[in-house]
């Protein structure tokens, strides 16, 4: 009986050392950090293309490709860029030199906090210093949450919201509704008043506590998300022996305590090492056969609440801003993407961001196109006599879970099934629902199982 590359003549059935299930970040981060160490991996996708809830479509009417939504990293998601960096594929986002934030206020006056080129925190403090939206007595108010920025929050430390946090520490004014809370909001995706500050404070001691001003800095994506990091991931898993299949709806049958197939649309696939990188709420129907020993995740992954995201993408006869992204603030869309530069258009293609997004989710397309408009023309004069082409609506009514005091326990990589296990933005990596949550669960769930093959450190 002859056998190459994981392949039995005799059966004609596939043996993988692992078998990833979901090709988001997470599930690609796992995949090609195993590829990387030498394992033979396959990577299932359920839908029809690679990038989970970060990726690209085409459009129905332009035909051109537009991201399922804006995803923002920071220069400290060192995760993600350790993935970037294994794939080959930083040079497709560009980082700030040190954070730079324009806002337009309700007049239309364009302000920008900008932070000069010194060690973080300072180069926030300094920042907010020189911001002439700030009274100054709002600036001086920074100085009171100086401690919050220098380490991170013990994390049996008791828990309150992001506002009792912001009022705690006497955060008012512009300094409160410009700064804290929209960037409460973007990387938590959820009020303020219902948020946990522990959450908070962790972004805030990732972006700040390190003493490298680019950890604050803001990174975007120059090509299309599924371009980002989809497509390279894929290459590099092809590239070394692996197997990458979407429209692949697999089932994980679990007997007597262990993984004991990858069943795909009727067909086995036997792996050594399962990563199951689904979201949360697709974890129970991702099982069958005897699950009990893994009831209490499940329980708790079903328990968890689910925040929306909605996107609006506006389509002009002209360009109408300058700036590749500008702050709303007190605007129910928050923030204004120019994808001019992703995409390549000559007139402009805009993406206007709402997180926490719950009164507006249910609204119907035009509705929310219609206030997406508006908005842009109230802050945006360029706006004001350019015409309107086209208008989408991307609703993500599970863009993210919430991290509200008192929800479920989030899970680690390693479960009581040999053999199984997790990764996704949802696992208990400290961190909010994030790319950088995302492609950190996916390099825990490779390090656990190059541990558990000997093949660690």
């Amino acid at each position: 009986m002859s056998e190459v590359a994981g392949w039995t003549a005799s059966t004609q059935t596939p043996v993988f050392d692992a078998a990833v299930i979901g090709a988001g970040v997470a599930g690609l981060a796992a995949a090609t950090a195993l590829a990387e160490r030498g394992l033979r991996v396959i990577v299932l996708e359920a839908r029809g293309q690679l990038g989970g809830r970060a990726t690209a479509f085409r459009d129905r009417e332009t035909g051109e490709l537009v991201d399922n939504g804006q995803h923002v990293l920071f220069g400290c998601y060192r995760q993600t860029f350790e993935l970037l960096r294994r794939i080959d594929a930083v040079r497709h986002v560009r980082v700030q030199p040190s954070l730079e934030v324009p806002y337009l206020d309700r007049t239309g006056t364009r302000t920008v906090l900008k932070c000069p080129r010194w060690p973080s925190p300072f180069h926030l403090l300094a920042g907010v210093f020189r911001w002439d939206a700030l009274s100054g007595r709002e600036k001086l108010a920074v100085l009171r949450v100086r401690r919050d920025l220098f380490a991170p929050p013990r994390r049996d430390a008791p828990d309150a919201t992001v506002a009792d946090w912001l009022t705690r520490r006497r955060q008012s004014g512009r300094l409160r509704e410009w700064l804290w809370e929209p960037l409460a909001v973007a990387a938590l995706n959820q009020s303020p008043a219902e948020a946990s500050a522990l959450a908070f404070l962790q972004v805030l001691s990732a972006m700040f506590s390190r003493g490298d001003r680019t950890d604050s800095s803001i990174a975007l994506s120059e090509v299309p998300l599924h371009e980002m990091y989809a497509l390279p991931a894929r290459h590099y898993v092809e590239q070394r022996g692996g197997e990458v299949r979407v429209n692949a709806l697999a089932r994980v049958r679990i007997e007597r305590g262990a993984v004991a197939a990858v069943d795909v649309r009727g067909e086995p696939i036997t792996a050594r090492a399962v990563v199951a990188a689904v979201p949360w709420f697709a974890l129970e129907t991702l099982l069958t056969g005897e699950t009990a020993p893994l009831s209490t995740i499940v329980a708790n992954a079903a328990a968890m609440d689910a925040k929306p995201i909605v996107t609006v993408n506006l389509w002009y006869d002209r360009t109408v801003m300058e700036d590749e992204f500008v702050g709303l603030p007190g605007r129910q869309m928050q923030w204004v993407f120019d994808k001019r530069r992703v995409f390549g258009e000559s007139a402009s293609h805009l993406s206007l961001v709402a997180s926490g997004a719950e009164l507006l989710a249910p609204q119907g397309t035009e509705a929310l196109v219609g206030l997406a408009a508006r908005e842009v023309a109230d802050a945006i004069p360029g706006a004001r006599q350019a015409r309107l082409i086209r208008g989408t609506v991307i609703r993500e009514k599970r863009a993210t879970f919430s991290v509200a005091p008192g929800q479920p326990p989030r899970p680690a990589v390693t479960t009581p099934v040999r053999g199984l296990y997790l990764a996704g933005d949802w696992i208990d990596t400290g961190l909010p629902a994030t790319i950088e949550s995302a492609a950190a669960a996916g390099h825990r769930a490779a390090a656990a199982i190059l541990e558990s093959s000997g093949r660690g450190g």
